[in-house]
């Protein structure tokens, strides 16, 4: 690690927090009393027919969720396929096929935005919006709004209401993510991020090129409103890019300082969320706990990433190229270098933002490796906005178990007993998603129509296969390119596992949430486990990296972890 490295990477933390901290005490405060509902908010709940004050219980909450979603993916699926017969089309672009539209519809509702698809070729710019953008907002709300419920359940004692979904929602999207997208979006535009509904530019290049026998003297230049879908893919970890090349386009991201701040925008409201847990709970250490046992694991691992980055491909070496000064190039935008891509790797994965800048299906073998660890450990390391809080608390819950059955006392958690209940189904949402992803990454590896796809065979292949579905089952949505995953089979597979993924763990959160809230409050006595000490954060800590590392390490083993001593027993 350079020091430059050293310097890029502490300010970029540091900013973080600067940034997270006060924005935690806001979202804190539009959840923490009823009386925060402005005129206009109450005329939209008429509206909508929507009672603010009547409240849901874990059920209810858990089916409005459920309907809500699923009606959003009909929406979504339609947009697409009669996407021709639609306005704001200029390229007249095709109904998009069955197949690719499920995949695109459960991947957009599922705050995961897998793309199979070229967003430059394929999306009109009204699929882009009304379909594509209008699912950002809603899917991270509905992450904020479960997390809100999950919360309520330790907030409130001997109740049977977690709050009501629709108002969570409807707070979540005014006060949260609609103001910053906004902010963003004028910042970025004033970047040279482009936002127009033009049709396509045709411009002449300077100097014509030959591509198989033919002269190109022409290029043709995308168009679209590409300014307010980067703001709120980043801000709801989203991560669906309006080109092919996503945040490696100039036109999603033309400069070092939107580079800075989309990268901010990807960690900063799970982030915050650390701080309102604190708040709402009335005990900040409790938040600050979390939020240094994920900042804990993230700095590391980005490092790392930089540092596999660094040293170069031996390969290279082997041929007399000195990678000294700029390491592995490949892949990588000029503009932004190692320091940033790898930076922007590690914290993309560590969200559920599927957003890239750099290609990682070119970074080295342990450089690749990283960013598919930290979603192996559930997309928990801030993770998703909501979902990644309510990841990682479930993983306490799983901790404070551990520690009771150590010490021979009942495990308490926030003044709450932790009992069989809870550990089911925190063990239920821990585990599903490895046994989903090594299943079908197993069932890829071994069949024609999963093989078919991979661009490169043998350690590296395996990686792809996995990267695909790690990055679907954590809803992050980030790949390894050399996957050709606009398939029948990966897109149908693909569909059905970010649903299970994103809805099958949130009917186990709301069930614990439903739990705790019926419970009574639990007077600390001299046994119980303080959760807001160092101790505490090294053991939680401990416990999530080892659910991912032992889960993993053997597929791990036969992918990244091979090709590396492959390569460098080859050339180093």
């Amino acid at each position: 690690m350079t020091v430059n490295a050293i310097l890029q990477v502490s300010i970029f933390f540091i900013v973080l927090y600067l940034f997270a901290k006060p924005l935690g005490k806001y979202i804190a405060k539009i959840y923490s009393s009823s009386e925060f509902t402005l005129p206009f908010e109450k005329t939209l709940y008429r509206l909508c027919g929507i009672t603010f004050r009547e409240e849901m219980n874990w059920k209810q909450y858990a089916f409005a969720v459920l309907w809500f979603n699923f009606f959003g993916i009909l929406i979504v699926y339609a947009i697409q396929r009669l996407q021709l017969y639609l306005p704001l089309n200029p390229q007249h672009f095709t109904n998009v096929p069955p197949d690719l539209a499920f995949n695109t519809a459960a991947s957009f509702v599922t705050n995961t935005n897998w793309q199979a698809y070229g967003g430059e070729t394929t999306m009109s710019y009204f699929t882009q919006m009304a379909g594509l953008t209008v699912q950002n907002f809603l899917s991270a709300a509905t992450g904020i709004a479960v997390l809100m419920a999950f919360i309520r359940g330790f907030m409130r004692y001997e109740s049977e209401t977690l709050g009501n979904f629709w108002v969570d929602l409807v707070r979540s999207t005014l006060f949260i993510l609609l103001p910053l997208a906004i902010v963003l979006s004028l910042f970025l535009t004033s970047q040279g991020v482009i936002q127009n509904f033009k049709p396509y530019q045709t411009t002449h290049l300077l100097q014509p090129i030959q591509v198989e026998n033919k002269t190109l003297d022409t290029q043709v230049i995308p168009m679209g409103p590409v300014a307010s879908q980067v703001a709120i893919k980043q801000l709801g970890t989203n991560g669906g890019g309006f080109f092919n090349t996503n945040s490696a386009h100039p036109f999603e991201n033309p400069t070092p300082l939107t580079n800075f701040f989309e990268m901010i925008a990807i960690l900063l409201i799970p982030a915050a969320l650390c701080f309102t847990f604190g708040r709402l709970m009335q005990d900040k250490r409790q938040g600050r706990a979390i939020f240094f046992a994920m900042l804990i694991i993230l700095i590391p691992c980005t490092i790392g990433a930089i540092y596999a980055e660094q040293i170069g491909n031996p390969a290279l070496t082997s041929f007399g190229i000195d990678q000294h000064i700029n390491g592995n190039m490949e892949g990588k935008e000029t503009r932004f270098g190692i320091v940033n891509s790898a930076l922007w790797a590690a914290s993309t994965t560590a969200t559920s933002n599927g957003s890239v800048n750099s290609m990682h299906d070119s970074f080295m073998p342990l450089g690749g490796l990283i960013p598919l660890w930290l979603m192996h450990l559930g997309e928990v390391v801030f993770g998703g906005v909501g979902c990644g809080l309510y990841g990682m608390l479930m993983l306490v819950i799983i901790t404070v178990f551990i520690s009771g059955l150590m010490v021979g006392r009942t495990p308490e958690y926030l003044n709450k007993k932790i009992e069989p209940y809870e550990m089911k189904m925190a063990c239920f949402a821990v585990l599903l998603m490895p046994m989903i992803v090594l299943i079908l990454t197993g069932f890829a590896s071994i069949t024609t129509v999963g093989i078919s796809s991979i661009a490169n065979p043998g350690a590296h292949g395996l990686s792809e296969i996995l990267y695909a579905f790690t990055s679907m089952g954590n809803n992050n949505g980030s790949a390894f390119a050399g996957l050709s995953a606009n398939t029948l089979f990966y897109n149908t597979a693909g569909g059905i596992e970010m649903l299970l993924m994103r809805f099958w763990l949130i009917i186990p959160v709301l069930a614990i949430a439903g739990s705790l809230v019926k419970k009574r409050k639990m007077i600390p006595s001299s046994g119980t486990l303080p959760t807001h000490t160092p101790f505490f954060v090294i053991l939680l800590i401990a416990i999530t990296l080892i659910v991912g590392a032992l889960t993993f390490f053997p597929v791990l083993a036969l992918g990244p972890i091979v090709e590396h001593l492959m390569l460098w027993r080859t050339y180093g």
